[in-house]
């Protein structure tokens, strides 16, 4: 074999070598980077801690606010007024256990079922003192609004069903004619002084514990109702 042939093989085979070399060096390095991804996903997988469940179980028995009131207890629904608690019963819905306030209006001849947990929606009736202070807003001037009638009726309408014993006093000094006669007042506004008069008068009875006359000459003498008759007494 010629010298340079010979020259030109080793120099091949040492390239030969030299390349098998960086790629065997290669292959290791990808086996020793997937040993490593393993081993990392295996700690993981020991250090993962599975989400715990939640066992929701049912309620039995009905959330409740404080009980506050008693049978033969008087209280106020503001939609409809004073009312007697005539009962409070237990009932079961779709597995819950409800109880629950009966509560009879007398006024509007009308029995009220007030979950417990709804209460306060109610109100307990007012003390002396409250009564006294509606006494002398009965006595005050009325104010006058030079408002739309349709506005004002709305505005009435509000305070009368609030619930405030307050509100429905000056809704019945507003409103007040100084006289029984129909002609003085349109229909209107009649129907929305007579709603707010029995409503404050029922709540006076209920704290006074006096007869309903002796509560309308109480009320019908601080708005000034009927003068001829209170002077002549």
């Amino acid at each position: 074999m010629p010298k340079k042939n010979k020259i030109r093989k080793i120099k091949k085979d040492k390239k030969i070598k030299k390349t098998k070399k960086i790629f065997k060096k290669k292959i290791k390095g990808l086996k020793d980077k997937k040993t490593v991804t393993s081993s990392q996903k295996l700690v993981n997988k020991n250090t993962y801690t599975p989400e715990v469940k939640v066992d929701i179980k049912k309620i039995k028995k009905q959330p409740t606010e404080k009980r506050l009131y008693d049978v033969k207890d008087f209280v106020v629904y503001p939609k409809h007024g004073v009312g007697k608690i005539i009962a409070v019963e237990k009932a079961t819905i779709g597995q819950i256990e409800i109880q629950f306030y009966k509560i009879f209006v007398e006024k509007e001849k009308l029995t009220l079922t007030v979950p417990i947990n709804q209460q306060v929606n109610l109100r307990p009736i007012s003390s002396t003192n409250q009564i006294n202070k509606c006494v002398a807003i009965l006595k005050s001037k009325p104010k006058i609004k030079r408002t739309m009638w349709s506005r004002r009726a709305q505005e009435y309408d509000q305070k009368i069903n609030s619930g405030k014993i307050y509100e429905l006093a000056e809704v019945v000094k507003d409103l007040n004619k100084n006289s029984d006669i129909i002609a003085d007042q349109s229909y209107s506004e009649r129907q929305l002084f007579e709603k707010a008069y029995e409503r404050l008068k029922s709540e006076f009875e209920a704290v006074l514990k006096v007869l309903p006359e002796e509560v309308s000459k109480k009320m019908d003498k601080a708005l000034g109702r009927n003068q001829n008759v209170t002077e002549a007494e």
